[in-house]
């Protein structure tokens, strides 16, 4: 029996109406045997390592939500062909103290979107240049939604069938990866 992953989600992007929100919840439906859970940033005060003798109650908050998940997920819109400063923010609040990151080792995946034809290709891969410096060991395999505003009715359900069987595929890629990187973990949470 293969044991269900729980998996902290990162939204780029703070507004209510987000397409990246809609997008990780589709995934989340999309993908049953993982336990998705969205680990909220528009809290986070901005990094200054000066807090750290004393760090705010949502550093702590989020440190340990992502240090309780077993992956992690990144679904983040382009803001001038980079990631948005929010979430940047947050992998800066993850990654430290230094030696005490929470994103050591630990399995991820990226989803990009955006209104465009290049669906963030720019900030995909920034993302994964710092979770690469991070030792997030990501999924190979690369998400780009473009057109993005198009693939949900007003209600924020998922209309587009092609985006629903890559998001399917996907979700399969991203739960095989994460039994690739962490078999031991499943074993030590079994017992």
């Amino acid at each position: 029996m293969t044991q269900v992953r729980n998996v902290a989600v990162i939204v780029g992007s703070l507004r209510k109406d987000s397409v990246s929100r809609k997008l990780a919840k589709a995934f989340g439906a999309l993908t049953p045997n993982l336990k998705f859970n969205i680990v909220e940033i528009g809290d986070l005060p901005h990094f200054d390592q000066d807090l750290e003798s004393d760090p705010p109650a949502q550093w702590v908050r989020f440190r340990q939500e992502i240090a309780d998940a077993d992956a992690v997920l990144f679904v983040t819109p382009e803001y001038n062909r980079s990631v948005p400063g929010v979430l940047k923010n947050a992998i800066d609040v993850g990654s430290r103290p230094y030696g005490s990151s929470v994103w050591n080792g630990k399995p991820g995946a990226v989803i990009s979107q955006s209104p465009g034809a290049i669906g963030g290709f720019g900030s995909n891969h920034h993302l994964r240049q710092s979770l690469v410096f991070l030792n997030v060991p990501l999924l190979s395999q690369e998400a780009y939604l473009g057109n993005s505003f198009a693939l949900f009715d007003e209600n924020g359900e998922l209309i587009n069938e092609s985006t629903g069987e890559f998001l399917r595929a996907y979700g399969v890629q991203f739960s095989a990866w994460i039994e690739t990187i962490s078999p031991a973990s499943a074993t030590a949470k079994a017992a």
